[in-house]
């Protein structure tokens, strides 16, 4: 996995899951449980943050998202 950062693109706090827009111009879908160090409901739209990347069986996925 590579390290990446970006901001939260878009949150659908009612079923778990955002995406975050990467520098590298890529989305990346996440779920809930890939937030390591901050809960998922205190992560908002706009806000910069860290993950590791993957690629998920839909396409990119990141992991243990964390605020920048």
């Amino acid at each position: 996995m590579a390290s990446a950062s970006g901001t939260i693109k878009r949150k659908v706090s009612d079923k778990g899951f955002g995406f975050i827009a990467a520098g590298d111009g890529k989305e990346y879908f996440f779920h809930q449980s890939a937030c390591t160090q901050t809960p998922f409901d205190a992560l908002r739209e706009g806000d910069a943050v860290t993950f590791e990347t993957s690629q998920g069986p839909k396409g990119p996925r990141a992991e243990n998202v964390r605020p920048a």
